[in-house]
């Protein structure tokens, strides 16, 4: 597994643990002021491999903003969860699926898209994420899913940005068919926001 794959799936993997393995006397909460009563309550923050704890540095809709620098490079990433989740059969039990779009100024990677979906997935099986009238296969590394095609990713982003939600379909290692869908509502706003605080 790559350092940048490493890095997502630990990022993911603190929230769906409980951050009890990366993080086992780290805050998990992000710093930030209390949010407006209006304001949605952003996910929490996931610990990151190294020992930095994210900061948000925004919510935007359904989308938090954050920033964090583990081992001294920094990383910044949108996060979300499901606006809804369908199993089939239904009411299989999964942990908690997310949705990252991250940058690495060191590793000159921008707007990565990856999606924790919460189960192992069930080797050689088709995922995809469909957004904007277009379908984008995934392939799955665990439990996290990553666009098969590069090349295609800053097209699935330009999409995102401009559509109202996302889906997401996978099936687990014992056969249970998921479907996420995802608000894109506040995503262009994170997006721009960590653009600029994001630059080396």
């Amino acid at each position: 597994m790559s350092v940048r794959r490493m890095l997502t799936v630990a990022m993911a993997g603190a929230l769906m643990c409980g951050v009890a393995s990366l993080a086992h006397a780290q805050n998990p909460s992000p710093k930030t002021t209390k949010p407006a009563a209006a304001t949605p309550q952003p996910a929490p923050a996931p610990a990151i491999a190294g020992g930095a704890e994210p900061t948000l540095i925004g919510q935007f809709g359904t989308w938090g903003a954050y920033t964090a620098t583990p081992n001294g490079k920094k990383v910044c990433f949108a996060l979300a969860k499901p606006a809804s989740s369908k199993t089939n059969p239904p009411n299989r039990p999964r942990d908690p699926a997310y949705a990252f779009v991250s940058s690495r100024p060191s590793e000159k990677v921008v707007n990565e898209v990856s999606i924790m979906i919460g189960y192992t997935l069930k080797p050689g099986s088709e995922s995809t994420l469909e957004v904007g009238g277009a379908s984008y296969a995934m392939y799955g590394q665990g439990d996290g899913l990553w666009i098969r095609n590069a090349a295609e990713e800053e097209r699935m982003v330009d999409a995102m940005r401009k559509a109202a939600d996302a889906t997401v379909k996978g099936i687990s290692a014992k056969g249970t068919e998921t479907t996420d869908v995802f608000s894109l509502k506040g995503l262009a706003q994170a997006l721009d926001r960590l653009a600029q605080d994001c630059k080396r």
